[in-house]
Order: C-alpha cells, then sequence, then structure tokens
C-alpha cells in the first residue's frame, strides 16, 4: 500500500508554529547591526599558522606556507580606515551594535575596544581568533572560547555574552556556551526570529544570523555592487517590517558588516543610504527596535519559557 505524504508547509503555517508576541513597547522589527571585527586575528604564517589567511577578496590561493602580505594589508585597511567609516554613520545616526569580535583583533585594535566601551555598545565574541574549530577537540574548544572571554572582558570591561563561529561550530559547542556561561549563540541561518535551542547543559537562546544581507558577498562575488548590496537589504527590511506590522511575530533582521569590506569609500555610502531609509521608516512609525542581539536574546527569553 502506498504510504501517503505529508503535504508542504506553506509560510503562513510555518509562521503560526512560532511563539506570538511582540518586542519591548510593541515593536514590529528588531534590527540588528553586527560588525564583525576580525582584522588582526586571522591566520597568519607570523602567528605560528601553518597558512595564510585564505580569504583574500583577489582570489589568490597560496599551497606554500608563505607570508600573504598583500592581503594582510587589506585586512589592516579595515582597522585603519574602514572602522572610522563605520563608527561615524553609527555615531550619527545613534544606532545601537553588536560587534562580534575575535578576541585578539581587539587586543591589537585597543583604539577600537576603547570605542566599544565608551559608546556602550555590546562586544560579541567571534572566538579567541578569527580560526576555525571543527578540527578541535572538546576540551580546546573550551580552551578557545574562555580565552575568548578573559580577552574581551579584558580589552572593553565587559565579558561576552554571544558567540559566532568562523561560520563551522562543533557537536559540542552549544554545550560548551552554556557551561561558559554564554546566553546565546548566532550560528544559524534558519529564521527571521529567535528561539530556543536545548543541550545536555541547558537551553541557549538562538539568534539568527543572515549570510544574504551580509557584506561579505561584495568579495565572494566581484560583480555584486553596492547598490545590489543596498537594494537587497532595503528590501528585506521592508518586508520584514511588513510581517511584523501585519503580524504577531517578533521579526528580526540582522544586517552583517565588516570594517574591511563596507568600510571601503565605494560601499560606506550604501551603508549610510540604508541607515537613512531605516530612518525614515521609523519616522512614518516609531515601531522599529534597533538594538543589541544581547537585548534581542534577553527580550526572547523573558517573555518565551524555555523548552522542559
Amino acid at each position: 500500500m502506498q504510504q501517503d505524504l505529508p503535504t508542504r508547509c506553506t509560510r503562513t503555517e510555518i509562521v503560526h508554529t512560532l511563539p506570538a508576541g511582540r518586542w519591548p513597547n510593541g515593536a514590529s522589527l528588531a534590527l540588528s547591526i553586527v560588525v564583525n571585527v576580525e582584522e588582526g586575528a586571522e591566520m597568519n604564517i607570523a602567528d605560528g599558522d601553518r597558512s595564510p589567511e585564505p580569504v583574500d577578496e583577489l582570489g589568490v590561493t597560496l599551497t606554500k606556507p608563505v607570508r600573504n602580505y598583500g592581503n594582510e594589508s587589506n585586512y589592516q585597511y579595515g582597522l585603519k580606515e574602514g572602522f572610522g567609516r563605520i563608527a561615524a554613520l553609527l555615531d550619527r545616526f545613534g544606532y545601537a551594535a553588536t560587534w562580534t569580535s575575535a578576541a585578539v583583533a581587539l587586543e591589537r585594535a585597543p583604539h577600537i575596544a576603547e570605542y566599544l566601551a565608551g559608546r556602550g555598545d555590546e562586544a560579541a565574541s567571534h572566538g579567541h581568533r578569527w580560526v576555525h574549530v571543527f578540527r578541535m577537540s572538546e576540551d580546546e574548544e573550551r580552551a578557545f572560547l574562555q580565552a575568548a572571554i578573559d580577552s574581551i572582558t579584558a580589552t572593553t570591561g565587559t565579558r561576552p555574552y554571544g558567540h559566532l563561529s568562523r561560520y563551522l561550530l562543533t557537536p559540542n559547542t552549544r554545550r560548551l556556551l552554556v557551561e561558559l556561561g554564554f546566553r546565546y549563540h548566532m550560528d544559524d541561518y534558519s529564521g527571521d526570529e529567535p528561539f530556543f535551542e536545548t543541550t545536555e547543559a541547558g537551553p541557549i537562546v538562538i539568534v539568527p544570523y543572515a549570510v544574504d544581507t551580509n557584506d561579505m558577498k561584495f568579495w565572494n562575488a566581484p560583480g555584486y555592487r553596492p547598490d545590489d548590496w543596498l537594494s537587497y537589504n532595503v528590501d528585506t527590511f521592508d518586508q520584514l517590517l511588513r510581517e511584523g506590522r501585519e503580524g504577531d511575530h517578533r521579526r528580526m533582521m540582522s544586517t552583517g558588516l565588516h570594517l574591511r569590506i563596507i568600510g571601503r569609500p565605494g560601499r560606506i555610502v550604501a551603508l549610510e543610504r540604508f541607515f537613512e531609509h531605516v530612518r525614515t521608516r521609523m519616522n512614518e512609525r516609531n515601531d522599529v527596535w534597533i538594538t543589541t542581539r544581547l537585548a534581542i536574546a534577553q527580550a526572547f527569553a523573558a517573555s518565551v519559557p524555555p523548552p522542559g
């Protein structure tokens, strides 16, 4: 006998499975601006790594253990030039941000750590260095995460409560995060609002990230233009805001930035125009909550019971 196959869920049916509720003050959309601080913490022969950093805007791949001075300088651009442009825009618009920081990057760029501490923005963990953890043992990964906590606490004055891996996490990552006192994890791309994940050590809030609205597209696709990024982010913002206004769910948008990427003169204007669009929509109806990811995780955990 042929077994009946389950029908495919529609978008409406999926939305209805999400816990109903609103953001603080009835906000329809939470906008999370994420600034990744990786420069200076990437792979480097000078730091004892077996190979140089493979992520290169020029697409150069080196198979020999030699220093890639050109790519190193490309990363340094983010610290010397890009940071100032992004910080100036955030200050002019008064928008809060979460800075997912590889700890060593902040150690080597104390001006950025001082800026975060003075502004009151969130410094989340992006690992001790901007390297993969999937080859690490459980003990090595635990030590790696603890080193990030200790370093970021020392450089900014506040310990990190959120974590983003360099893309590849391990089966142990979320349990270790709970054991080490983290409150949320970002390594997820499955939705547009937070949810709980259970681990052997207890639940943790997952605050999903997004790659489609990330400025890394400029490096991954040479033909990708600032106007493309701007148009896509504006459309994403407007669609999620519409869903938040029409429904009863906690819609969230993540905009991922990098000092060395969006901080270029020809790209920073796209970020400025996106911020201007957000401000225009907020002036129409004050229901956009621009905040840190920690605040998003805390608001979700305060209104939705954890599993079990």
